[in-house]
């Protein structure tokens, strides 16, 4: 099991900044992924930016690229998402997720933080 705790979301102004954290706990031996992930009222789960663990290689998904940039703290267990020039079509509940070894798919999940971007 992995726990994921996430914060770091709240109100901003558009073009303003954010920047989201994750803390994993638990069996994060295993853990081979971390990722964002949003979800905005009344729409599907959108992917955000992923790392992977060991190597540090990062995927961002073409909504987020250029504003978005995702890091990771190994000796800490987190992950990070800086957050800049927000529009507000970013506004959604965002959420943490880890892959472990032999998964095929994110498999834990953190609670979510919501992100409300005003214009």
């Amino acid at each position: 099991q992995v726990q994921l705790v996430e914060s770091g979301g709240g109100l901003v102004q558009a073009g303003g900044s954010l920047r989201l954290s994750c803390a994993a706990s638990g069996r994060t031996f295993r853990m081979t992924d971390m990722g964002w992930f949003r979800q905005a009222p009344g729409k599907e789960r959108e992917f955000v930016a992923s790392v992977r663990w060991k190597s540090g290689w990062t995927t961002h998904g073409d909504s987020v690229k250029g504003r978005c940039t995702i890091s990771r703290d190994s000796d800490r267990n987190t992950v990070s998402l800086q957050m800049n020039s927000l529009p507000p079509d970013a506004t959604a509940v965002y959420y943490c997720a880890v892959r472990v070894f032999g998964a095929q798919a994110y498999d834990y999940w953190g609670q979510g933080t919501p992100v409300t971007v005003s214009s």
